[in-house]
């Protein structure tokens, strides 16, 4: 073969293999072509095998490799990548390297968005919620990424509807309460949200499996409290919003009980929507909330038999701990007024068994004790052995809750004046510091103590 045409055909190999030669990032191909697809194809399945054995470390140089030069191999690249940046980024004590590896995180994530985004199953909106779970993980009190990562929340529901994942959606409604709080979103905007999300799980509730509502049940208690504790969630601002729409749900289920319980929860025992929705509920499906509420008007009303009726009921119906706790001690503060003191505590001490660290059962009952002074023994001295008692319940609460501390406070400097003084105290045989057993229904012992 003549020199000539050999050196050509030569040239013309080289020149074709260095074509051939291309990453999938270069020619938008899953693995690139000639030498590239076979680096790309290596490291594919090299850190594949150390992704395996959990080897993340070893793992992330191939991963890299594969992420920066064939991003089109497969999505399995991404959820891959997202656990080894993230258990990188989470043993990595250098800030730099660290701030480093978060990067990258965000970057795994818009670039499966720019790759895979248009998958059926798992798409942009999908995606952008993960990152945006993300970033609040590890940003929760960053007011910039809170304000950055609404829009991302709000288009992937948007998009994606009854397809939002559960916990997209109780991340959506937690920053949106954060939003709020920041002024950054109105009252009327986050009940909104919150009114959309609800609608949303509990449609997915009733989809999914008996074993799996339990769990879904959680989240949604989850979203309950957040709106509830939000602060947009006052009386006035319930009632702005559900009270033109009460005309158009009286059979409405659902709305009736969303309403209705965020009502209760809100302590909007005075709102005439809340006797109306609990009237209408209670009609459809008598539940706790509703009970509560029709306890509460009867109250209101005067007709405090209807109104035991009503929150005995209530209390009966509900499964939350905390909202049952103070159903008994509302009916404890019916009984005191009653002067029915022994059934008083008995409330107090049932809201107690529910909610130990709340402070207004003990409260409740120290008043129980000291109304019913008067009546205890036949002499003064034994009428006032009793305070001792009602002051020990006081402090009891103030211990166990530090909101109740100022009206415990008040209620023993109150009842302190009414303790017998030193000579009295002597004339019983008696010294400060005894022991002391106070009978009849009380039947506690307490401490002597004398009037300062």
């Amino acid at each position: 073969m003549p020199m000539k045409i050999a050196t050509l055909l030569i040239a013309g190999l080289l020149f074709t293999g260095s074509v051939f030669a291309q990453k999938g990032v270069e020619d938008g191909s899953k693995y690139g072509h000639g030498e590239d697809s076979l680096r790309c194809l290596e490291n594919l399945s090299l850190y594949y095998e150390y992704y395996k054995q959990k080897n993340y470390a070893e793992a992330f140089p191939r991963w890299e490799i594969a992420f920066n030069e064939c991003p089109l191999s497969n999505r399995n690249l991404y959820s891959h990548g997202e656990v080894i940046v993230e258990k990188l980024y989470k043993k990595e004590k250098d800030a730099a390297k660290k701030a480093e590896y978060y990067k990258l995180l965000m970057k795994v994530y818009d670039q499966r968005a720019q790759y895979f985004g248009n998958d059926k199953k798992y798409p942009t909106a999908y995606i952008m919620g993960k990152k945006a779970i993300t970033m609040l993980r590890y940003n929760r009190n960053n007011p910039e990424v809170i304000k950055e990562v609404q829009p991302l929340l709000e288009d992937g529901f948007k998009a994606l509807g009854m397809r939002t994942q559960p916990p997209a959606l109780l991340t959506y409604m937690a920053n949106s309460a954060a939003m709020y709080k920041m002024n950054e979103l109105s009252g009327e905007k986050l009940v909104e949200i919150y009114t959309e999300v609800t609608k949303v799980l509990n449609k997915q509730k009733d989809a999914t499996k008996e074993a799996n509502k339990s769990k879904m049940q959680e989240i949604i208690n989850s979203v309950e409290k957040i709106f509830a504790q939000s602060g947009a969630a006052n009386c006035e601002t319930l009632a702005e919003i559900f009270g033109p729409q009460l005309a158009d749900h009286t059979t409405d289920l659902e709305w009736l009980k969303r309403v209705n319980r965020l009502l209760a929860k809100g302590d909007c025992g005075e709102s005439e929507l809340f006797y109306q929705s609990s009237e209408y509920l209670h009609r459809i499906e008598p539940s706790a909330s509703s009970a509560f509420g029709l306890s509460r008007m009867y109250m209101k009303t005067g007709d405090t038999n209807r109104a035991i009726e009503f929150l005995t009921e209530a209390i009966s119906l509900e499964e939350d701990a905390d909202s049952k706790a103070k159903y008994h001690n509302t009916l404890g503060l019916i009984y005191m007024s009653q002067k029915k003191y022994s059934q008083t505590r008995a409330e107090a001490k049932k809201a107690i068994a529910l909610k130990s660290d709340w402070g207004a059962p003990y409260i409740l009952i120290g008043k129980a004790y000291a109304a019913s002074a008067s009546g205890y023994g036949s002499t003064e001295f034994e009428h006032k052995t009793v305070y001792w008692a009602a002051v020990d319940q006081f402090k009891k609460a103030k211990s166990v809750d530090a909101e109740s501390l100022a009206e415990a406070n008040e209620n023993i400097t109150l009842y302190s004046q009414y303790f017998p003084n030193t000579e009295e105290i002597f004339f019983q045989g008696l010294k400060v510091g005894d022991s002391f057993k106070i009978g009849g229904w009380i039947n506690t012992s307490t401490s002597v103590r004398a009037k300062k």
